[in-house]
């Protein structure tokens, strides 16, 4: 079953602050490599902007004074706990210099500047011999300089614990690539490369070392292992690795096809993997050098922790990663999500922002870059941004698609009707996966009162997604509020809650739709279980205090509608809730819904 897109209200009544992401198509994570279970144990902290006297708009202690040791120990260590990277690095930097014998504050600063891409990151990891993470850092030194024999001797001190035998046979492999020795490069992953569960990422990588050898058959050979049986690359990031290589090898159409595929999955990817972006991955070498291999490898990593939820970890790894390639649009990209995911949007932005217009990946940067700009109440740079690509990239629907979600998330129905036009224009025939696009613009044409229209894009939709219990419940919800089709709404409804049992709108949605064919005690059971479920939602609890008032229950019903007035209510709806609480409701259950 397909997820709600991220921007896309389940409620007519109730639109959901849009985070600008549905797609046409639902985005897969990119450069997510490794699929196993993985787990780590990192004492840091990941990333936001600094304000005047805060962290994050949080007040900082009472208790820290800036200028001493120790307070400056305390500001740091709220930063960090904040995930304020910036301030995190630069006052526990200025508490280590006030006291720089205490164990605590080294490893604090340290991991302060590794997290916010610090030079001082280097000198302070001398001092952590034994710290895995100061290991990976002197050993990142190591490969800048050439010193690869070094840099594998440290790798090889590296724990066997948690995550780091996941990463260590691909570090000492490409240790041993940049000696000059391939041979000794492919032994070392072969066993890993011949079983076990991560070896599609291990065959990636020997597929890439063999590449940099010149042995193209070996690399096809390889990079077939990585794709899978199914050749369907999982990610961006693979996808564009084995095109590369296969098309050395002399299958440039195998290749092509792999980009083509992935670009059948979203329209955003098909942005990276069409054009001048599907070019270069067919004639460039992903992997240039050994030290770029151990950015692959940090950067696949990263991804997967990323995905089990270990954004710390990730995020240093992606830092390890753009340290040894500056120029890695790729880890750009993972670790501005990161920063993203923590509501760190400066932070992200400025990431991306070194990202060039020639990249590949350039296309999807600029849409990641309109919702950052978007969410930072730029919103006149975002819609910018995402005309100039529209432009750009004429037959691409996502452009259209991410400006018609960014004008609904401002309620701005016919502006979002008219980009969503554009999006649905740009594709020749719809199918199963287009259905959130017809259902974003279905919603802002019921909104904009285009409701014939808007009727036709979500029952068009259905049609696409016929079990899609957000649709149901929508048109659904709709047909009630309107007084119509109420049998075949009451059966839509308890579909969409038999999909969807836990979601408190939906079970609202079939209450209502009960209350209006004058069910009062089937209401009562589905309206207090959407209070149950969404306890915090002004519609939810008035719509409960109007079914009590319809059973006789006046006092709960007055509650209610109090509540509902502390909950952040719709604008125009708070009148209407004072007004009950002083005047009640009609008689009939069907007078009462149609106020």
């Amino acid at each position: 079953m397909m997820p709600l897109p991220p921007s896309v209200s389940s409620r007519p009544r109730r639109p959901r602050a849009a985070s600008c992401r549905p797609a046409a198509r639902p985005p897969r994570r990119l450069a997510a490599l490794a699929a196993a279970l993985l787990s780590v144990g990192a004492a840091c902290g990941a990333p936001p902007a600094r304000g005047e006297g805060t962290v994050q708009g949080k007040e900082q202690p009472d208790e820290v004074v800036l200028g001493s040791a120790f307070g400056s120990y305390l500001a740091g260590r709220f930063a960090a706990t904040e995930t304020d990277t910036r301030y995190a690095a630069d006052a526990l930097l200025a508490a280590l210099r006030d006291d720089p014998e205490q164990p605590e504050l080294l490893q604090r600063a340290f991991m302060a500047t590794v997290l916010d891409g610090r030079p001082e990151a280097q000198t302070l990891a001398r001092r952590l011999p034994d710290n895995p993470i100061a290991i990976l850092v002197l050993g990142a030194g190591d490969a800048e300089a050439g010193r690869w024999d070094r840099a594998e001797a440290r790798f090889r001190t590296l724990p066997r614990q948690g995550v780091l035998p996941v990463l260590n046979p691909l570090l000492i492999a490409w240790s041993q690539q940049g000696r000059g020795l391939p041979d000794q490069a492919l032994a070392t992953l072969r066993p890993q490369v011949e079983a076990g569960q991560l070896r599609p990422l291990y065959a990636l990588h020997a597929a890439m070392i063999a590449d940099l050898a010149d042995r193209p058959q070996e690399a096809a050979r390889l990079i077939r292992i990585a794709v899978g049986d199914a050749r369907q690359p999982q990610n961006l990031r693979l996808a564009q690795i084995a095109a590369g290589i296969l098309a050395r090898a002399g299958q440039a159409a195998e290749g092509q096809g792999l980009l083509d595929r992935l670009g059948g999955t979203s329209e955003e990817l098909a942005l990276a993997v069409t054009g001048a972006g599907g070019r270069a991955a067919l004639s460039e070498r992903a992997v240039g050098n050994a030290a770029q291999g151990i950015a692959e490898a940090e950067l696949a990593l990263a991804a997967a922790l990323r995905g089990q939820g270990s954004p710390d970890f990730a995020l240093v790894l992606t830092r390890l990663a753009l340290r040894l390639r500056p120029d890695f649009p790729a880890a750009r990209l993972l670790a501005a999500e990161i920063q993203a995911d923590g509501r760190h949007d400066d932070a992200a932005l400025a990431l991306l922002a070194e990202v060039p217009a020639t990249d590949p990946l350039a296309p999807v940067v600029t849409l990641r870059r309109a919702v950052l700009l978007d969410r930072l109440g730029r919103e006149d740079e975002a819609v910018a941004l995402l005309r100039r690509l529209a432009e750009a990239r004429p037959e691409a629907v996502q452009p259209w698609s991410r400006l018609g979600d960014l004008q609904r998330s401002h309620s701005r129905w016919p502006e979002a009707v008219a980009a969503y036009d554009e999006a649905l224009k740009r594709i020749p025939t719809l199918g199963a996966g287009d259905w959130p696009l017809l259902y974003a613009r279905g919603i802002s044409l019921e909104r904009a009162g285009q409701w014939p229209r808007a009727e036709a894009d979500l029952q068009r939709a259905l049609q696409l997604a016929p079990e899609q219990p957000y649709l149901l419940n929508y048109l659904g919800y709709t047909w009630v509020e309107q007084g119509r089709n109420l049998t075949q709404a009451r059966a839509m409804l308890q579909r969409a809650v038999e999909l969807r049992p836990q979601d408190g709108n939906i079970a609202d949605s079939l209450g209502w739709a009960l209350f209006r064919l004058g069910d009062i005690p089937g209401a009562i059971t589905w309206m207090e279980k959407a209070v149950e479920l969404e306890p915090r939602n002004s519609t939810v609890n008035d719509h409960l205090g109007d079914v009590y008032w319809a059973a006789g229950r006046q006092r709960e019903a007055q509650f209610q509608w109090r509540r509902a007035l502390t909950l952040d209510p719709e604008p125009g709806e708070a009148p209407k809730i004072e007004a009950k609480l002083r005047d009640g409701l009609p008689s009939g259950p069907a007078s009462a819904a149609l106020r």
